[in-house]
């Protein structure tokens, strides 16, 4: 029997060498890949995310623990099959317009993952045309937008408002983030979601797909 509870607990504590190890142990063991990823790591992952939101676990050791989490979907990907054990959501995540800060953005996309979702990280200072085209190209259920300066917000309404013209809005939900951003930005600007720090943002993206 695979100790599930002892891969959530090594995952928490960022053993990174131990979660390895629990995880080719239950491999050898039989379990199917995508048991593990679900039972062993995903829920992890979500206990790491409420801790976050709580503030009893930090950023570095949400990175940590995201990376171990990742180490060891790598292993599981040639055993998982198409689309098996994920969410099957494609999400798009990229810091707006004129902004370069990608630390937040990052550890977002990475929680995503670490949830099951297909991310597409764009990266820094994406222009609106841009995020249409990428909806388009990789058939996006989420947009993530993220601001870290209160000069680039702007850029999220005119992100807003190209998915709009490009008549995709009915396709997604929008969610967006950054320091100087709130829940009430989020209305003005017509974002299905706001999501204060990596935690929520990965559940609030869940729940939207399930």
């Amino acid at each position: 029997m695979t100790d599930f509870n002892a891969m959530t607990e090594a995952l928490v504590s960022c053993d990174a060498e131990k979660l390895t190890e629990l995880v080719n142990a239950a491999i050898k063991a039989g379990e199917p890949a995508s048991k593990i990823l679900n039972k062993g790591l995903i829920a992890g992952m979500d206990i790491v995310g409420e801790k976050m939101e709580n503030g009893d676990m930090f950023i570095p050791e949400v990175l940590m623990a995201a990376q171990a989490m990742g180490a060891c979907v790598e292993i599981l990907k040639p055993l998982l099959g198409e689309g098996e054990g994920a969410a099957g959501a494609s999400v798009i995540i990229g810091t707006v317009k004129g902004d370069l800060h990608d630390i937040g953005k990052n550890l977002v996309a990475m929680m995503m993952e670490s949830a099951g979702l297909e991310v597409h990280n764009l990266g820094v200072d994406i222009s609106p045309e841009n995020f249409v085209e990428e909806i388009k190209n990789k058939n996006a259920q989420i947009v993530c937008l993220s601001a870290l300066l209160t000069t680039t917000m702007p850029a999220m309404k005119q992100t807003v408002d190209a998915i709009v013209e490009a008549g995709l809005r009915d396709q997604v939900k929008i969610m967006v983030g950054g320091a100087p951003v709130t829940q009430a930005f989020a209305d003005q600007i017509g974002a299905d979601g706001f999501a204060a720090d990596a935690g929520s943002a990965s559940k609030m993206a869940k729940s939207y797909v399930n």
